[in-house]
């Protein structure tokens, strides 16, 4: 084992993966490069033990370096914003089609737009379901508040509105909401922006897991319902927390049976499937409400890229189980082998 002085961009040793004939037996090696936020929440020790038990090695990319210069992977797994690590992945994926990239960069580019993203639930055809999977009817803003109350007035929408800023981007500002009740205050909202109907759901939000074929469900709380007597009295624009986070969770606490009934299994591995088709992602999860009156009617209120597997319970086996099936998927014979052992650059 060869040793020299590198360090990687995250100040750690940066192992570099060498074919050899020694006893280390790896079915599949993964590549990866997350944001430092999102490898403290998924690169969980549990995830990494059990991925050596089932023969899977990650090996942190080095982002100083030439991706080209690293691995073998056999899959790559990223989460990096901007054009330029967007150019290196995909420029990566074409001279590496034996390599399993999750997910497109292209895919990927698609979430970051409400409007599109949610453009691919209302072109589902579900009906034929046990239940019926839409989007609340919304209005995309992209300059002029002044223009809100107009706007909002032609195309019929009723208050209560909920304001999310058009372009996803990863920063905390793309995840601020806010709840308009009143005509005359839209015009305190900034563009761009999408406007969706509020619908009355119980308080409970369902957020689905996508980890390639796998599905897995988990109720959190979410904004009360608002009656016709309280929308006369409120006014004004208030910002409401995100609802994804671990301590939102609903899952042990005393809910109304008729609240708390998860959706049909068969109309959520639908629903995934059809999107995974139509967005060409592995990676995601829908936020998912059930509309209070008509139980039979779902709305999908927004689409998220790589969610936070790390607060979903056991997501370390389905995660491990999808990058072994990802890597089979992708196998050419004679492009890699299965000895590796690490030989450590520091």
């Amino acid at each position: 084992m060869r040793l020299s002085r590198e360090t990687s961009s995250e100040d750690e040793v940066s192992p570099r993966i060498c074919p050899s004939s020694l006893d280390v037996d790896y079915k599949v090696v993964v590549g990866y490069a997350l944001t430092p936020k999102k490898k403290k929440s998924f690169m969980q020790p549990k995830l990494e033990g059990l991925a050596r038990n089932k023969g899977i090695l990650f090996v942190a990319i080095d982002l100083s370096r030439p991706l080209a210069d690293q691995g073998p992977f056999n899959v790559v797994l990223h989460k990096i914003s901007g054009k330029e690590w967007f150019k290196i992945i995909e420029d990566y994926q074409r001279k590496h089609p034996e390599v399993a990239v999750v997910d497109p960069p292209d895919a990927i580019e698609h979430l970051h737009d409400r409007q599109s993203m949610l453009q691919d639930v209302a072109d589902l055809n579900m009906h034929d379901c046990s239940a019926t999977v839409g989007v609340p009817k919304q209005l995309v803003i992209r300059e002029d508040s002044q223009s809100i109350p107009r706007e909002v007035a032609e195309a019929g929408l009723c208050l209560p509105l909920v304001a999310k800023p058009l372009v996803v981007d990863g920063t905390s500002k793309s995840h601020e909401l806010f709840l308009a009740y009143d005509q005359s205050s839209l015009v305190e909202l900034e563009p761009p922006l999408v406007l969706q109907e509020f619908v009355n759901h119980g308080g409970i939000l369902f957020k689905v897991y996508v980890i390639g074929d796998f599905v897995k469900v988990v109720r959190r709380f979410s904004l009360p319902n608002i009656s016709r007597r309280e929308l006369s009295k409120l006014t004004g624009v208030f910002p409401f927390p995100r609802v994804s986070s671990a301590a939102s969770s609903a899952e042990d606490a005393d809910l109304d049976p008729g609240v708390a009934e998860l959706p049909p299994r068969p109309l959520l591995e639908r629903l995934a499937k059809e999107l995974r088709h139509r967005l060409g992602l592995q990676l995601f999860n829908i936020d998912l409400i059930r509309e209070q009156v008509n139980r039979d009617m779902y709305f999908v209120i927004d689409i998220n890229y790589f969610p936070g597997y790390g607060k979903l319970p056991g997501y370390e086996h389905m995660f491990t189980d999808f990058l072994l099936s990802a890597s089979k998927s992708k196998e050419k014979t004679g492009t890699m082998g299965n000895k590796f052992k690490l030989c450590m650059q520091y």
